[in-house]
């Protein structure tokens, strides 16, 4: 009897599909792919879906499920990337896909690779090191830029620039910023500012972009001249999170060209605050030095008792007064004529001379401003040293200092002074005034002073 043979098993649409599935995922896990992005688009789940295509046409459908991978770049149609991840299947439309896991620019990795290891190079050298950079000067008078002629980068440095310090002096070393033989222009420029040497500080860098837009700032050449300058360096390459080697070299990194150029130069106007408010001090101290000698003059007066004394030192006080409204007077005046001086200038040179014409002119008012504090104070001396006389003066017409040498004065009960002898009769009474304290005397006996001698009236007679 004949066997009947056995049919082979009769699958499912769905078994067949988890069996490619399995097969798939089990022979194509972890792989690299390269491609382009079409059709890129998040979906209101949280996942990516796009499509990988090559110069051949072939296309092969991706997923990015929400929460295994944040996309760092800007990906877009278009762009070629290199997508790790696995084959799965699409059980509902039986169609295989990349599940991606990770994803970079295309070429990206190569460059990552190549900065990292010059990093760690250069860093060994210590070209990083913060103990090797320098503060930026207070008040630069010229700042060098290196930067593209053209985009909004430099229009931004020139702007700022000009805002906060309207005189600032501003010299443009023009350069490529991104592209072949870049490097090697913004190392150059560097160099010509640290021979030229006229330049207070320089700004370095250019608007934002992608990784290979900045990488001219990563070169050997550009690091190794922004360490190497003499000039304090501003590295202000691209946006806030952009960082470049240039960026770790340089004396100070700024996080867009404007901030750049605000750690670059004061605000003329916040300057200007602080110098009226040390003036403010200044004059304060003055004023209070002024009177602290008005109370310790009047106290020595008054411990004198010399009327006239806070008299004449009034006067004085009042001259005093008036020479130093004729000397704020006078100051006034010399600014006045000096400003008027100065506008002359800017008017025949141009502001090109600006610089200089404002060094001279506050190096003069200086010079001013010292000679008539000088002039003041020698006035005030001389005042008080006159004054100082005219109380000694008054101190040896005071009686007292006869007292002092032994003498006394002599009244009479009703306080009259006695000035001769033959005014007195024996028996009358008298007080003795003392350089120090009082006594009371009887008359014994009166000499009457003569020519030839003199006569005695005694008790007796």
């Amino acid at each position: 009897m004949a066997v009947a043979p056995q049919s082979p098993p009769i699958l499912s649409v769905s078994a067949l599909t988890r069996l490619i599935k399995q097969a798939l995922t089990e022979s194509f896990r972890g792989v690299w792919v390269k491609g382009e992005i079409t059709g890129w688009k998040r979906a209101a789940s949280g996942h990516t879906y796009f499509a990988l295509k090559d110069a051949q046409g072939a296309v092969l459908e991706c997923v990015i499920y929400a929460g295994d991978l944040r996309v760092a770049f800007d990906a877009r149609d278009g762009l070629e990337v290199e997508a790790l991840g696995d084959i799965t299947v699409y059980e509902a439309r039986g169609r295989y896909q990349l599940r991606v896991r990770e994803l970079r620019p295309a070429g990206l990795g190569a460059l990552l690779l190549a900065l990292e290891e010059l990093k760690r190079r250069l860093q060994a050298e210590g070209l990083f090191e913060p103990a090797r950079k320098r503060p930026l000067p207070r008040f630069p008078r010229t700042v060098g830029l290196v930067t593209s002629p053209t985009g909004a980068a430099v229009r931004d440095l020139v702007k700022v620039l000009r805002t906060r310090w309207p005189s600032i002096r501003i010299v443009l070393a023009s350069v490529r910023v991104q592209g072949a033989g870049a490097a090697d222009e913004i190392a150059a420029a560097i160099r010509r500012f640290d021979r030229w040497g006229q330049a207070d500080v320089l700004i370095v860098g250019r608007g934002g972009g992608s990784l290979e837009d900045l990488w001219a700032f990563n070169e050997e050449i550009v690091v190794r001249a922004i360490a190497g300058s003499r000039t304090p360096v501003v590295s202000a390459v691209g946006h806030e999170v952009d960082v470049t080697l240039a960026d770790l070299a340089a004396d100070v990194r700024a996080a867009t060209p404007s901030n750049a150029a605000e750690l670059a130069v004061r605000d003329r106007d916040e300057v200007s605050r602080q110098v009226a408010g040390l003036a403010e001090r200044a004059s304060r101290a003055v004023r209070a030095r002024v009177a602290d000698g008005r109370l310790r003059l009047s106290t020595l007066t008054a411990k004198y008792g010399f009327r006239n004394v806070r008299e004449v030192v009034r006067l004085r006080q009042q001259q005093v007064d008036d020479l130093l409204a004729r000397l704020a007077g006078t100051v006034r005046h010399a600014l006045r004529a000096a400003r008027q001086r100065l506008v002359a200038a800017i008017a025949r040179y141009g502001l090109r001379e600006w610089p200089r014409l404002l060094a001279e002119r506050r190096t003069r008012a200086d010079e001013a401003r010292e000679r008539l504090t000088e002039l003041a104070v020698a006035q005030v001396e001389a005042r008080r040293l006159r004054v100082q006389a005219l109380i000694d003066r008054l101190r040896a017409l005071s009686p007292r200092l006869v007292l002092e040498r032994g003498f006394c004065i002599a009244r009479a009960p009703d306080g009259t002074l006695v000035r001769a002898a033959q005014a007195l009769a024996v028996g009358d009474r008298l007080s003795l005034e003392f350089a120090r304290g009082e006594a009371d005397a009887r008359i014994e006996a009166v000499r009457r002073g003569g020519s030839h001698g003199s006569e005695e009236e005694s008790a007796g007679r």
